[in-house]
């Protein structure tokens, strides 16, 4: 039996996990289409038993999160440059300290706009596992 599930069974919750940025990076295209090139930084990756996604992306210039479908809510968060964020087919400008707020069953994607690469935060929640699969 786990640590995280011993721990789960007695009612406390598993110890924190710190991740350091510098550990998750990695270059590569963006999801969704290879739009370009970005800097990703997988932070939730290395976390064990993990409910929700959380994860920081730079897209250089000119690169883009290719348009998808959503199966859960997703949050694009700015932390610097700007960017256009569409949802089945509404766009918007981000900039940063904006973000937006995408619902399931949409059509997303944003690119990066301007001079300056977009760094965001992408957040969403893991799909459940069905009643009795780990």
């Amino acid at each position: 039996m786990s640590i995280l599930l011993l721990l789960a069974l007695a009612g406390a919750a598993p110890p924190m996990v710190v991740v350091d940025e510098r550990t998750v990076v990695k270059q590569e295209a963006p999801p969704h289409g290879a739009i370009g090139m970005s800097t990703a930084y997988r932070i939730s990756d290395v976390v064990p038993d993990r409910t929700m996604e959380f994860r920081k992306r730079v897209l250089h210039v000119g690169a883009a999160i290719g348009i998808h479908p959503i199966e859960h809510d997703e949050v694009y968060y700015v932390l610097s440059g700007s960017g256009e964020v569409e949802s089945d087919g509404q766009k918007a400008q981000l900039g940063p300290g904006m973000a937006a707020y995408l619902y399931t069953g949409a059509q997303v994607g944003i690119r990066q706009m301007g001079a300056e690469p977009l760094e965001l935060i992408i957040s969403y929640p893991l799909a459940k596992a069905p009643a009795g699969k780990p």
